[in-house]
Order: structure tokens, then C-alpha cells, then sequence
């Protein structure tokens, strides 16, 4: 009997190629753009479409907690060693100190060098106070112990409710370590977890989608509300601030990266989407679960993203310190104010503690100011009142600081653990 001749199939078809205008980078990018010409050309409507950009940040901040308890918990459960969480989060805490300090340390020489309040000889009695008032409520002298009393939850319910992302890592590395402990009894749970992790991404994948109206509704109130005039009389510590920012970024991140054995700017290239969005919602708590998404995709271990990531953005907010010496030397010098250098060290003294406060959320950075300004009496807090116009145009770069240096963080102490190799990170980059 004859062999049958088998029937040609035919070819599947091959997968079509993507559009640029499909990339979200690229919808990110236009959104921005039409947002800025949108509130320039229409302030009061621009100002109307604020609920989008919020709308988007609390869909965001919604997934953040149990995506950092899924996170961490599941890391720490599939560790063999559990004293490489301790070694992970000391080294951790080293460099975000070591990092922040300089941050500080730079604010201060370039606001002494370039002297960007020189020439206004403000009157603090002038000024319109009652705008700073609110945010003097709310900045609340802080000793070590009560910032250290603060990672600890008055609940667990509670560390989820008030979405706090510090006491959320507090919580979840007890139960990582208690769920290690308990060994094949957990192991169920842990299947759970994992499952819940996957479904959480997905869920950040599906809001994603949703970031191009985001930015476009952050980004047209800050052009309508604030308009571009407003950049005027302020520019030079604008200019100063963003160029200084962009410095810091390529020349001390940069010198980090090389001596880790990777390239910033392929890096930088990576997370581009998540540039765009901290830029145009003055926030990078909008980039934590894509960062940590692609992160994992360059090769860092889940837990040690998990540790990371989330402590650093208390922990190593490089963007706000630099903000803060340069904007406490401003007012200063925009009301006359001489300060010694005795004077100057206790602000940078007390700014070590207070930039720690000042967390990936809007206005936070402004609040810890006041705070450190309240320790100099003949500094008047009344003058931040001439910056609190430009601070959202401010609080777009140092967000965007904080987003990539937590991001080098944790590519840097990846390394620094070996569990991430320089051929392969060059590989997963290019």
C-alpha cells in the first residue's frame, strides 16, 4: 500500500509588525505635548481636567501596596538564606545614605556658587502667608525616634489603609520571614501568593493603558493653572534646579552605573515610559510598578526588587535633597537673610532626617522644607511663599531623580550581591 503524500500546511501566519504609535512612550510623549498647548491655549479648561491626572495616580497608588506585599513575601518565602535579606537591606541603606548626603551636599555648593535668590530683596512681610500656613500645619518636627516609631504600623488593616509604603515593607518582610519559618506549612500560601502576583501585574498592565490620559490631565492643570508665565521671575532657580538635576543624573548616577558595569543611557532608554510619566504627574510613585516590572526583566531577583525599590523611595529621595538645600538657600537669599556656616550645617544637619520624609508624593518635598526651615528662626518661612507657585514645575525633576536613582539603587546593590552579572545586565540592557 502506498504511502499517503502528506498535505502541504500552510504557514502561520507571520505576527504583524507594531506601529510607533502603539509604543506607550510615544502616546505618553503626544499626550504631554497636547496637554502644554491645550493649557496654554485654555487655561480654564486645562484646569477642569485635573480628575484625570488624580484619577490615574489613585488607580496607581491602589495596586502599589499589594504589589509590594505580593512582592516581598513571595522573595523572601523562596529564599535558601534568609541573612542575605539583612546583607540586602544593609547594603541598601548604606548607599542610599551615602548617595542622599551628596545630593544634599551638591544642593548646597550650587545654591552658594550660583546664588539663585540674589536680587530679589523680598520683604517677607509682603507676602501672602496663608497659602504656606497650610503646609506649616502639617510639617511637624520629627526626632529619629519618631521616624523610626513611624514604620511601625498602629495595625497591619492600617499599613493598607493609609497606603504607606514603608510600613507595607515593614509588614511584609515579618510575614515573608514568618511564612520561611513555618517551612511546608505555608507552602499552599506561598502557591496562593504567586498566583495573586501575576494578577496584580496584570492589573498594572491594564491601568498602563490608561497612563496617556493620565498625563495629559496632570499635565494640562499644570500649564492652565500655573501657566508658563509664571516661570518668569522665578527662571534662574528653575533653570538652575532642572539643569543641576540633569548633572546629577549623568554624572554621579552615571559614574555609579559605570563602575557597577552598565550604561546609564541604555538604561535611561529602558524606563523612558516611566520618565515621561513622573514628568508630566510631578510624581514617581506613578513609575513603582512598571520600574519593578522591568527591573526583574533585566535580571534582579523579585525579592531584592521588593526590598529595594520601595525602601528607597523613603529612604534615597536624591531628587528632593538636592531640592531642598538649594530651595532652603534661595529663600534665604531672596529675604536678605545671611546665614552662617554654623547655620547652614544645622540645615543640612536636620535636612539628612527630614529629606527622608519626603516620599515620591506630591507636596511632600515642600512640606519636609518647611520643617528644616523652622529650625533657623531668622530664616522666614513666610518666603517659601514665592516658590509655592513653581512647585509643581520643581517637583517634576526631583521625582524624576528619585524614580532613577531608586532604580540604579537596585541595579547597583544586584550586582554588589553577585546575583547579577555584568555580561548578562549589558545583554538584558542592549
Amino acid at each position: 500500500m502506498p504511502t499517503p503524500i502528506p498535505t502541504p500546511q500552510p504557514d502561520s501566519p507571520a505576527p504583524r509588525p507594531k506601529h510607533f504609535y502603539t509604543s506607550l512612550w510615544v502616546q505618553v510623549s503626544v499626550a504631554i505635548v497636547i496637554a502644554v498647548i491645550f493649557g496654554y491655549l485654555s487655561p480654564a479648561r486645562a484646569v477642569a481636567m485635573k480628575p484625570l491626572g488624580d484619577a490615574f495616580i489613585r488607580m496607581i497608588t491602589m495596586i502599589i501596596t499589594v504589589m509590594i506585599f505580593c512582592t516581598v513575601v513571595t522573595g523572601i518565602a523562596g529564599m535558601q538564606d534568609l541573612r542575605k535579606v539583612g546583607r540586602v537591606g544593609g547594603k541598601a541603606l548604606l548607599y542610599f545614605e551615602i548617595i542622599s548626603t551628596l545630593a544634599l551636599a551638591v544642593g548646597f555648593f550650587v545654591g552658594n556658587v550660583v546664588h539663585p535668590g540674589s536680587g530679589f530683596n523680598v520683604d517677607p512681610k509682603t507676602l501672602d502667608t496663608r497659602a504656606v500656613a497650610d503646609y506649616a500645619g502639617q510639617a511637624k518636627a520629627q526626632t529619629v525616634t519618631d521616624f523610626l516609631m513611624h514604620i511601625i504600623p498602629t495595625t497591619i488593616v492600617d499599613a493598607f489603609a493609609k497606603g504607606d509604603i514603608l510600613e507595607v515593607v515593614f509588614v511584609s518582610i515579618l510575614f515573608g520571614f514568618a511564612m520561611s519559618a513555618a517551612g511546608a506549612h505555608a507552602k499552599p500560601l506561598v502557591t496562593i501568593l504567586e498566583s495573586l502576583t501575576k494578577i496584580v501585574f496584570r492589573m498594572v498592565n491594564i491601568v498602563m493603558r490608561f497612563a496617556p490620559i493620565g498625563a495629559f490631565g496632570a499635565m494640562a492643570f499644570t500649564i492652565g493653572k500655573y501657566g508658563l508665565s509664571s516661570l518668569g521671575p522665578l527662571l534662574r532657580l528653575i533653570a538652575s534646579f532642572w539643569i543641576t538635576s540633569i548633572l546629577f543624573v549623568f554624572i554621579v548616577f552615571g559614574g555609579v552605573a559605570w563602575v557597577a558595569g552598565f550604561s546609564l543611557v541604555k538604561f535611561l532608554l529602558r524606563i523612558k515610559e516611566e520618565i515621561l510619566l513622573v514628568l508630566a504627574t510631578s510624581s514617581s510613585e506613578t513609575a513603582i510598578p512598571t520600574l519593578m516590572e522591568k527591573l526583574e526583566a533585566l535580571g534582579c531577583s523579585r525579592s531584592l526588587v521588593g526590598l529595594v525599590v520601595p525602601t528607597g523611595y523613603t529612604f534615597n529621595t536624591d531628587g528632593s535633597s538636592l531640592y531642598m538645600t538649594m530651595a532652603a538657600l534661595f529663600v534665604a537669599q531672596a529675604t536678605n537673610t545671611h546665614l552662617t556656616w554654623l547655620q547652614q550645617m544645622t540645615i543640612f544637619s536636620v535636612a539628612v532626617l527630614t529629606s527622608k520624609g519626603a516620599s515620591g508624593v506630591q507636596g511632600a518635598s515642600f512640606i519636609a522644607l518647611v520643617g528644616t526651615l523652622s529650625v533657623i528662626p531668622t530664616i522666614p518661612v513666610a518666603g517659601m511663599a514665592l516658590i509655592l507657585g513653581i512647585d509643581r514645575f520643581m517637583s517634576m525633576f526631583r521625582a524624576l531623580v528619585n524614580m532613577i536613582g531608586n532604580g540604579v539603587a537596585t541595579l547597583v546593590v544586584a550586582r554588589w550581591e553577585n546575583e547579577l552579572e555584568r555580561d548578562t545586565l549589558q545583554r538584558n540592557l542592549a
